[in-house]
């Protein structure tokens, strides 16, 4: 994913500096996946003295999904949406990193993507102390709800296929507008890193998914980028809908197709 750009890990220390004095300030990082949110949030982190968590670390855990894929909708099995995020263990580990001593030690989880399940705790990671700030990249927090109008039609395939009565949509719209906005509001800033459009966004996670791999874009097997092009389709309502004003930020960076920033709007 390479490096965050020097300008913007400076923006997130403004941010950190103009934040309350009493506790660690709280920031959020959020924008369309392969946008380059944990990597401006480790690196301002390691800079500035920060703990960086990312809702992909609190995902609920596979046997808890499948219960909402049983209680709920089926689509509530995979991971990603809104509503498949464990945001009291999220507010628990601000409590605790915002209360700790100097010797203290948070744990902060880890989740196995490939085992599709969350690390036992003996996997977590540690930080000591307490954090100048705490800096959440969230590829959706702080998005806006639709109206009920917009949740009608299926947008995509896997809306029309495996949602077409709407019941998943709506009950992620329902989190958005209740959960998921009641936590963005406690954040001392959100910055939006926006995406040139919806378009890149298979771009961008084929070149994450071929890093992973240890090979080029190029070389990515057909049939990675096609699975990868179903699973996006689970974020395509939210994150164009971040990419038309849907969302409250603090501050909007606007992005090339390359990641680079072209602007920065406060």
């Amino acid at each position: 994913m390479g490096r965050a750009h020097p300008d913007l890990v400076d923006l997130v220390g403004e941010l950190i500096d103009a934040g309350p004095k009493h506790r660690p300030a709280l920031i959020a990082v959020v924008g369309a996946q392969g946008s380059g949110k944990t990597t401006l949030a480790r690196a301002a982190a390691e800079r500035f003295g920060a703990a960086q968590i990312s809702i992909d670390d609190v995902y609920l855990t596979r046997a808890e999904r499948e219960a909402m894929s049983r209680d709920v909708h089926p689509l509530f099995v995979t991971r990603g949406p809104p509503g498949t995020h464990d945001l009291v263990l999220l507010q628990r580990l601000i409590d605790d990193l915002s209360g700790a001593g100097p010797g203290d030690e948070t744990l902060i989880p880890d989740f196995d993507k490939r085992g599709d399940d969350r690390w036992p705790v003996e996997r977590w990671r540690g930080f000591t102390g307490r954090p100048s700030a705490i800096l959440i990249d969230a590829w959706c927090l702080a998005a806006l709800p639709e109206e009920e109008p917009a949740l009608a039609a299926p947008i995509n395939e896997l809306e029309r296929d495996h949602d077409p009565d709407g019941r998943w949509r709506r009950a992620v719209d329902g989190f958005v507008a209740g959960p998921y906005a009641d936590f963005a509001a406690r954040f001392d800033a959100v910055v939006f890193l926006q995406a040139p459009g919806f378009d890149i966004v298979l771009d961008w996670r084929a070149q994450q998914e071929a890093d992973l791999l240890g090979v080029s874009p190029a070389d990515l097997p057909p049939e990675e980028r096609a699975r990868l092009a179903g699973f996006i389709q689970y974020f395509e309502r939210i994150t164009r809908r971040m990419l038309t004003g849907g969302v409250r930020s603090s501050v909007t960076v606007k992005l090339d197709r390359n990641r680079q920033s072209v602007s920065i709007v406060r």
